[in-house]
């Protein structure tokens, strides 16, 4: 090959290579996240690897939700708002199928408590027992203050796209977590 044709492709090559380069930063600077999953300000930017038990004591895997809208909603039995909120989030469950969409509750709160909650009142999402480290979980996700009720939305891909502190209402369902649904059949 002659050397001009070398100096070429070894220019269009570097080019192509600077060009992917800046495209892939940009990129990244629009989902607002790190290579590590968190957003400039440090919160958590994408669904962590989450292991919690069940009432049964069976470990549940972030990694089932995978391609799924999730809303992780932490609450305990001592919280009004949080019961407050149960209805809704079990009728948003109830009505969505399965597969697009898991709703989880994570109680921070003791067993016991929890059982004869859920003894009393029926919930057809899924509970999960959370311990220090997931409220210093709901934490890194954005609830810096420790209140509760505290909701995270994720959408199919598993990137944080909503998060509230405080009672969630049927109109911010409406408004954060409906479009992601609508926008999986469309």
């Amino acid at each position: 090959m002659n050397p001009a044709k070398v100096l070429v492709v070894t220019v269009l090559a570097g080019t192509l290579s600077i060009g992917a380069a800046l495209f892939g930063e940009r990129w990244l600077a629009q989902q607002d996240m790190d290579l590590g999953g968190h957003s400039h300000d440090g919160r958590i930017a994408i669904l962590p690897d989450l292991r919690l038990p069940d009432l049964t004591g069976q470990q549940i895997a972030s990694n089932a939700w995978a391609g799924k809208v999730v809303v992780l909603n932490f609450w305990a039995t001592w919280c009004p708002p949080c019961l407050r909120e149960m209805p809704m989030l079990d009728e948003l469950q109830r009505g969505v199928d399965p597969g697009r969409l898991q709703v989880v509750g994570i109680a921070i709160d003791a067993r016991d408590a929890v059982e004869r909650f859920l003894a009393e009142n029926q919930v057809g999402y899924q509970i999960l027992l959370g311990d220090l480290d997931a409220v210093e979980l709901s934490r890194r996700l954005g609830n810096r203050t420790g209140g509760l009720p505290f909701t995270v939305v994720f959408d199919p891909l598993g990137r944080r796209v909503y998060s509230r502190t405080g009672e969630i209402t049927p109109g911010l369902v409406r408004e954060h977590v409906i479009p992601l649904l609508k926008l999986e059949t469309g």
